[in-house]
C-alpha cells in the first residue's frame, strides 16, 4: 500500500512537470496555473514553472524513500519532510479552491488533494 501511494504520488508530480515544462515552453495553458490570470505565462511566470520542475523532482525522490524504494538521505529528514510536504499540499488544495480560475480549480484542487493524501499516508507509515 505505501510502494502504491509512492508510485501515484511520483506519477502525479511527473504528469505536474510535464505540464509544467509546457508552460514554460509557452503553451496556452496558463488558465490552469498560477492564478489562472494569463493564457499564456510572461516570462517571470516561466521562470517559477521551471522552478517547479526541479520541486517536483525532489519530492518524488522524498516520496520513493518514504516508501523505501530509494535511500539517499537520513530516515528522520524524510520524516519530517513528509508532514511538511502534507501541509504543503493542503494549502494547495484550499488556495487552488479559492483560485478566480474554473479552470485551476476544477483540475488542481483534486491534484492538490490526492498528493496531500498521498503525503499524509507516507508521514503515517
Amino acid at each position: 500500500m505505501i510502494l502504491v501511494a509512492a508510485v501515484v504520488g511520483v506519477v502525479l508530480l511527473a504528469a505536474l512537470a510535464v505540464f509544467q515544462l509546457a508552460l514554460v515552453g509557452g503553451a496556452p495553458l496558463g488558465r490552469f496555473a498560477w492564478g489562472g490570470q494569463h493564457v499564456v505565462l510572461p516570462p517571470r511566470l516561466r521562470v517559477g514553472s521551471a522552478v517547479s520542475i526541479g520541486v517536483h523532482g525532489v519530492v518524488a525522490l522524498l516520496l520513493l524513500q518514504a516508501a523505501s524504494a530509494v535511500d539517499l538521505l537520513p530516515g528522520g529528514v524524510v520524516d519530517v519532510a513528509m508532514w511538511v510536504l502534507t501541509g504543503y499540499f493542503a494549502l494547495g488544495v484550499a488556495l487552488n479552491a479559492i483560485s478566480r480560475s474554473r479552470p485551476e480549480r476544477l483540475v488542481m484542487t483534486p491534484v492538490a488533494l490526492a498528493l496531500a493524501v498521498v503525503c499524509l499516508l507516507l508521514a503515517l507509515r
